[in-house]
């Protein structure tokens, strides 16, 4: 894919504050996104948790303030990846909490506002004791108007086709607090770039440790497509690829990736560790990627927007478009 080094021009954030892992949702005619911040990434929430932005226009980005009431300090101190949801009038949003990197759990918090504040329900959507590493949570309601959950937690089995590490998950929700006992295995990693580290100690033991995050799931006729962002999301590793299947929960897969991610991925000076995409319609009616870059220092990550194409190869970001404010959609939003 050498001809992307070549012609694919410097992206920019449309966002100048840290903001990773950002899910972004339209109500009402306005856009909003929710990421994980700057005291998020250092784990210094301090009762301030997910930073929210606001346009009005999909260019222009405005901070609106924190997003969720800090709940129970015996949760945790290390807040990751929010997405949020609405239905019958109230807004979900869903994330993890944990202790550091090692354990973590599904949660969910209500408001009556896009901009919050959310209050946890109280209730643990995975139970921790079955499930002690939960991340990445993704709401998606079918065209049927049944609501599902996919995620990322820990597989620990490992056979000539699948390997070690985190990787993705979904369940049925009953309601919008709770999911089914039933789980589906979504994807697992089998390639080298997915990666995370070797020799990592984990679970009493020391791994090749591979990981898939950050699933976002778009229903595109008729089928759906679970992107995913794999490798390590600390270096120029990472990147996002997709499973493709008939059935929203399984069987996917992502044959065509091993040689690497296929949507997005470092262009190097250009864009360092693309990955946990969201996805969204834009006022212009085109398909965009939503997704999280290092800066070329790699001291802050913030938020991109790229077309979404839909090629005979699959699903790509469009690399031969520059994501500016002045170009990003041109004159349709006036």
């Amino acid at each position: 894919m050498a001809e992307l080094n070549d012609a694919w021009p410097m992206p920019r954030p449309v966002y100048d504050g840290y903001f990773a892992d950002p899910f972004i949702w339209q109500h009402r005619g306005v856009y909003y996104a929710v990421g994980t911040g700057a005291r998020e990434a250092s784990g210094h929430t301090a009762g301030q948790i997910f930073p929210l932005l606001r346009s009005d226009d999909f260019v222009k980005w405005h901070l609106q303030g924190d997003a969720l009431i800090a709940p129970d300090p015996a949760l945790g101190d290390t807040f990751w990846a929010p997405a949020v949801a609405f239905a019958a009038g109230t807004f979900y949003l869903y994330y993890s909490v944990g202790h550091g990197d090692k354990r973590h759990q599904l949660r969910v918090a209500e408001s009556s506002s896009p901009e919050g504040p959310y209050k946890d329900s109280g209730k643990t959507l995975v139970d921790p004791k079955l499930t002690p590493f939960a991340i990445d949570p993704h709401p998606f309601e079918d065209i049927d108007g049944q609501w599902y959950l996919f995620y990322a937690c820990d597989f620990l089995d490992l056979t000539e086709k699948v390997r070690a590490g985190t990787a993705l998950m979904a369940s049925r929700m009953t309601s919008m607090t709770e999911l089914e006992d039933s789980r589906h295995s979504i994807l697992r990693a089998r390639s080298d770039w997915q990666r995370f580290q070797l020799s990592r100690p984990m679970y009493g033991t020391v791994w090749d440790w591979h990981t898939l995050e950050g699933p976002c799931l778009v229903r595109h006729q008729n089928r759906y497509y679970c992107f995913y962002s794999g490798g390590r999301w600390e270096n120029d590793t990472y990147g996002v690829d997709y499973g493709v299947s008939a059935s929203i929960l399984g069987p996917y897969s992502d044959q065509g990736s091993e040689a690497g991610p296929r949507v997005l991925r470092t262009i190097p000076h250009r864009l360092i560790g693309p990955g946990h995409n969201s996805w969204i319609v834009g006022p212009d009616g085109c398909e965009y990627l939503v997704f999280h870059a290092w800066d070329e220092p790699m001291t802050a990550r913030r938020m991109f927007l790229q077309k979404l194409l839909w090629t005979t190869q699959g699903p790509r970001a469009e690399h031969s478009t520059q994501i500016l404010p002045n170009r990003a959609l041109g004159s349709s939003l006036h």
